[in-house]
């Protein structure tokens, strides 16, 4: 099972942060998750909420204005060096001061892994909530994995059998609902099952013994201790 550092290693460093990155890969993490909002100007943001913790609002602010420690994605892929996975979470809902109908990050996140020479090595998955969003990534670049963040729902079932129509990658469940069936029936749908986000090392056991494919944490050096490695 994957170790999938949460915005980056943010039990030990600030979370989305160049540091927090840099730290799981320290650990020996597998891989990061982080989250990619767009600013006035168009840059993809490396953040979380749509507001600073000062009140200001990530879109409505150019990239020259971002605190120093609100990295851009181009700076965190390259803190991730040599990771096996890195988890690009497109932060697109509706309820969202940023939330962007057009797609924009989508686009954007596309176009950087193409300069990047990123988009057919493999290492790179993008998710989202927004069902849409992962729908653009995979009408831009149909070589990248995506994957479809599940909310709390009580029947995931029938969301797994969408994600798969869709021509998705994987599910990312939150790992209350991971039971066998459902992973199962992502499985037999040719799904991954990472999931999000457990910090117990006897949960995250559980979950590698159930066949979970990887788990988000916060705490990467502990699930990697948990898990014998």
């Amino acid at each position: 099972m994957l170790v999938i550092a949460h915005r980056g290693a943010s039990s030990a460093f600030p979370e989305n942060t160049v540091a927090a990155f840099a730290g799981a890969v320290a650990m020996g993490a597998d891989g990061v998750e982080l989250d990619v909002r767009r600013t006035a100007d168009g840059a993809l943001a490396v953040s979380h909420d749509d507001m600073l913790p000062d009140g200001r609002v990530v879109v409505e602010l150019p990239r020259s204005e971002l605190p120093a420690d609100v990295p851009v994605l181009a700076e965190a892929l390259d803190a991730c060096g040599s990771l096996s996975v890195v988890n690009i979470e497109i932060k697109n809902w509706p309820d969202d001061k940023d939330f962007d109908p057009e797609e924009a990050v989508a686009q954007g996140v596309v176009a950087l892994l193409e300069v990047r020479e990123e988009r057919r090595d493999g290492r790179n998955l993008i998710s989202s909530f927004h069902l849409p969003t992962i729908d653009r990534v995979r009408e831009l670049a149909p070589e990248l994995a995506t994957a479809w963040l599940l909310g709390f729902v009580d029947d995931l079932g029938p969301l797994v059998d969408r994600a798969a129509a869709h021509g998705h990658s994987a599910v990312h469940p939150h790992h209350v609902f991971a039971t066998e069936e459902l992973v199962r029936r992502a499985h037999d749908l040719g799904l991954a099952v990472n999931v999000w986000t457990c910090d117990e090392p006897d949960r995250i056991r559980w979950l590698a013994d159930l066949g979970v494919d990887g788990v988000v944490t916060n705490v990467p050096d502990v699930a990697l201790t948990a898990l014998g490695r």
